[in-house]
């Protein structure tokens, strides 16, 4: 297998858990490379439904080698929490199999404590994070006072620091009206979580230099999806960390010339969770997926945002990405639908857009221009192969994947493995 990044074109949700999975039937390693258990991979195996937070979804196969990259910030205790879950479901999970990087960074309870103030202060302005302190981790690393998991299997010099952070924090959520943490229990629960995980902490930087060497097939699982990038998306309604191709680099430490390809995975149709601009949102859409049952956050249960297919979106993410391949899912989400819509621009006033503008407050007055697509009017998730699909839905897939500007390679009419149909 190429070296390939695989990354969501849209707001994230876009079923890349199902696709990262199909995609290692013929890889060797899967990494993650950035964010934290605020993230969510979905992925079916007969009637289980397996739902990972922090561990790549290739842990659900056999012979198969998952990293969780120094780009992730790792909650210890939850992480130990989905390693006995998946015990209990009697998958494999040992320091074979699952490698963790020593210079990721920990989240922690005041973390997630100031992730929920902030939220509670901003009011109608809030972004609508998970609250599982993904953000302020980020912000402590950069700040560089960050924990690392390097110092959590260290007792004495986790102690030491773990006071001073504690301490400093403590004030911050007095100012806020929040109960101070206690240090003890703090350290108590983190340094158990530390012991539990010790065995599968080690250099992933050189690890996965190694297996580049020797030719193994890698895959870098992204997280989240492009507009939710920290650099590139709509700021300020992102994510902490880069969802974009170039963050597979930085969090794995695998340099660019290295990798092979870009794999963009997005939905026949757009959602995104939290709050800021969704310029193609559409309530008959969204209560036909929700009425369907679709649309709900693998990590939060939230109800997803809907909307049309967004060309301009897509496109865009093309560019920033470099996607040479792209993977469309939830094709079958759209087969009861008669006159299905795409937006090929935005306009605002007499100005129209081909790109996603930078300034959120121009994106929410964004008007989609539409170009529209008839519906095919019939069940597509018992289809195996691509000639077989209506010639409307060929001709939808066809249009959606020029717009986008790249190869449509993978169409999935289902979550499960075997409705995964290869061009």
């Amino acid at each position: 297998m190429a070296n390939t990044i695989l990354v969501g074109a849209q707001w994230g949700d876009e079923g890349k858990g199902k696709i990262i999975d199909v995609l290692t039937e013929d890889a060797d390693i899967v990494v993650r490379t950035q964010g934290g258990n605020n993230a969510g991979h979905t992925v079916f195996l007969g009637p289980k439904k397996y739902v990972l937070h922090l561990i790549p979804s290739g842990i659900l196969r056999k012979k198969k080698v998952c990293v969780i990259g120094n780009g992730v910030v790792i909650d210890p205790v939850s992480l130990v929490g989905e390693i006995d879950g998946l015990l209990k479901l009697n998958i494999e999970v040992t320091p074979k199999n699952l490698l963790i990087s020593e210079t990721a960074h920990l989240v922690l309870p005041y973390h997630r404590e100031l992730d929920a103030q902030r939220e509670v202060l901003k009011g109608k302005n809030k972004i609508g994070t998970t609250k599982r302190g993904i953000g302020p981790a980020y912000g402590d690393k950069v700040s560089r006072v960050g924990l690392r998991l390097i110092d959590l299997i260290n007792p004495e010099r986790f102690a030491e620091k773990l006071k001073i952070r504690i301490k400093e924090n403590n004030e911050i959520l007095k100012a806020f009206g929040a109960k101070p943490l206690s240090f003890k229990q703090v350290h108590d629960a983190y340094r158990a979580a530390g012991d539990r995980l010790k065995p599968f902490i080690t250099n992933t930087v050189v690890y996965l230099h190694h297996a580049t060497e020797r030719k193994a097939g890698i895959l870098y699982e992204g997280a989240q999806g492009t507009f939710l990038d920290i650099d590139h998306g709509t700021y300020p309604y992102v994510t902490s960390s880069n969802t974009t191709s170039g963050g597979a680099c930085t969090g794995s430490g695998v340099p660019p010339n290295k990798m092979d390809r870009v794999v963009g995975v997005l939905k026949a149709y757009t959602t995104r969770v939290g709050e800021g601009p969704l310029p193609t949102e559409n309530a008959e859409i969204s209560d036909l997926l929700h009425g369907m049952g679709r649309e709900f956050g693998s990590t939060t249960g939230r109800a997803r945002r809907c909307g049309w297919f967004d060309a301009v979106a897509t496109r865009h993410a093309t560019m920033v990405n470099g996607i040479d391949e792209l993977a469309v899912t939830n094709i079958d989400g759209l087969d009861t639908v008669e006159n299905i819509k795409v937006c090929i621009a935005y306009r605002v006033g007499t100005k129209q857009y081909d790109h996603i503008p930078n300034d959120v407050e121009v994106l929410a007055k964004c008007v989609p221009v539409y170009a529209e697509f008839a519906g095919w009017k019939t069940p597509t998730d018992k289809i195996t192969k691509f000639k077989d699909f209506p010639a409307k839905t060929k001709a939808y897939l066809k249009a959606i994947a020029d717009l986008t500007g790249a190869k449509l390679t993978i169409a999935s009419v289902g979550p499960a493995r075997e409705q995964t149909i290869f061009l």
